[in-house]
């Protein structure tokens, strides 16, 4: 492109064209499109939610969240369980006896009230406790609780961490539309020069050479404001990702 370029601004120099209607030096640079539904030209703090409702919605939506909640909770109920071991130990029946039940009368000519009692329904309670039950219940109740506010204090421990590596994201997306509007003005300045010394190329008032020139920095800035839009990309990008939720809902009303 730069050899066909200087090729033919060598000829045009060489022909000494007629003066031309110079090139409009007011032409936009282009910065990235608006199907992320965000106008990147802009401050993106005022085009999104608060920080403190976005770490809501990722503490909301965080796969990693809600796998702490549920390693919580399953542990919370282990501890319940545990209190309620104990009654694994306790068995309860209901019998009913009718008959002669001889066994229980000391008079087997007569009737008598001992052997009528024993007759009907009849209920009651088996409780057998081991050692364990006795020494070892309490220590299986603190290790549960243990656990389970352990679980807890993990939950709040990645809680954290999620906020702290979306405010890195956070700000990186706001720090890379910042530059991005830095490099945007570099690229119209580099254009506007290219297109100056375009013009001036073509009344003969500078050398093939000085248009090469302006035409590779306008080149290197571009090729900087690209990486700057992609930078910007990326990290609201991440910061959709990061929060579990879509794009949209990260936008305010």
């Amino acid at each position: 492109m730069s050899c066909y370029l200087l090729f033919w601004a060598e000829r045009s120099y060489a022909q000494k064209p007629a003066v031309s209607k110079p090139v409009s030096t007011t032409q936009p640079v282009t910065v990235p499109d608006n199907s992320i539904g965000l106008d990147v030209s802009q401050d993106l703090s005022g085009q999104l939610l608060p920080f403190d409702d976005i770490y809501d919605l990722a503490v909301a939506h965080s796969p990693l969240i809600k796998l702490e909640n549920e390693t919580a909770v399953s542990l919370n109920a282990a501890y319940k369980v545990a209190k309620l071991q104990i009654l694994q130990n306790a068995n309860g029946f209901v019998n009913y006896s009718m008959g002669n039940q001889a066994i229980f009368s000391s008079n087997s000519y007569t009737s008598d009230l001992l052997g009528q009692i024993a007759n009907g329904y009849r209920a009651g309670v088996n409780v057998n406790l081991s050692l364990f039950d006795i020494f070892g219940r309490r220590q299986l109740l603190r290790l549960n609780r243990a656990n389970y506010q352990a679980a807890m204090q993990k939950k709040e421990s990645v809680a954290m961490e999620l906020k702290r590596d979306l405010i890195t994201v956070y700000q990186d997306m706001l720090t890379a539309q910042r530059v991005l509007a830095v490099r945007i003005q570099d690229e119209q300045s580099a254009l506007t020069a290219y297109r100056v010394a375009e013009a001036e190329m073509q009344q003969g008032k500078i050398e093939p050479r000085a248009l090469a020139s302006a035409n590779n920095s306008y080149a290197q800035v571009k090729s900087i404001t690209e990486s700057a839009k992609g930078e910007l990309m990326k990290n609201i990008y991440y910061l959709e990702a990061m929060v579990g939720v879509p794009l949209q809902r990260l936008k305010r009303n």
